[in-house]
């Protein structure tokens, strides 16, 4: 019975035609690669631009109780996003570099070089609500 069972030829791939499936894959993704990191930095680049957004509201709302721009994150009540145990991922640092009487200019500084060029992705917004994205990565 044993031998029967041996002796039977199953139908399959040889090791030739996997190997060619797989550089055919492995093509495929080398084509695909650079317009998904190109998707991949504009997510991380949404980070900063809401959480600049809400920055501005808090420092809008801070203004008109006070007639005055703050420069600490305690007295608007901002609480900077931050990597945590749950798996959040945070691709920016934030700061408020100027803060006056009739102004002030948040920037958001990315944490790491995202596309490996030696350049960190930076934003900033202004009292009018002016965001710019001031060195490009």
């Amino acid at each position: 019975m044993k031998l029967k069972l041996l002796n039977k030829k199953v139908a399959a791939f040889n090791l030739q035609e996997l190997l060619v499936v797989m550089v055919i894959i492995g093509i495929l993704v080398l084509i695909a690669m650079p317009k998904l990191l190109g998707q991949v930095n504009k997510a991380r680049t949404m980070e900063a631009k809401l959480q600049l957004g809400h920055l501005h509201s808090l420092q809008r709302d801070y203004f008109y109780v006070n007639l005055k721009y703050s420069n600490n994150f305690d007295d608007i009540d901002y609480i900077p996003p931050s990597n945590d145990v749950s798996g959040n991922n945070v691709y920016y640092s934030y700061e408020i570099i100027e803060a006056s009487k009739n102004s002030f200019k948040a920037r958001a500084t990315a944490i790491e070089d995202f596309d490996g060029d030696g350049v960190k992705n930076v934003w900033e917004i202004d009292e009018n609500r002016n965001l710019k994205e001031v060195v490009k990565d």
